[in-house]
């Protein structure tokens, strides 16, 4: 079952945060579990920040936490929050693409 995370942050410092996030996905070319992310702004909410990121399982998702380079990630995208990140876990139950 497809699976999806949510990470739901606060930063002020989003121009260094993008910059680590670009340098974690060039280092794990060929080696990424995650086979989309999406990162969006709350409009209504100074300085916060919502990664989607889609797997294929939620155990594949999971593996990919289990990483010392993901752990490595989280840790200095830690520093560069006003706090700790927020997580939701969701099981793909349907999806509908709609192109008209």
């Amino acid at each position: 079952m497809a699976f999806i995370q949510i990470i739901e942050y606060r930063t002020s410092r989003i121009d260094e945060f993008n910059a680590l996030l670009d340098s974690w996905v060039e280092k794990n070319a060929g080696r990424r579990v995650a086979t989309r992310a999406v990162e969006t702004r709350d409009r209504d909410a100074e300085n916060v920040y919502l990664n989607i990121v889609e797997f294929p399982s939620y155990e594949q998702a999971m593996d990919n936490s289990d990483r010392p380079e993901t752990a490595e990630f989280a840790a200095q995208a830690m520093a560069l929050c006003d706090g700790p990140p927020v997580f939701r876990n969701l099981d793909v139950l349907n999806e509908r693409t709609f192109q008209d």
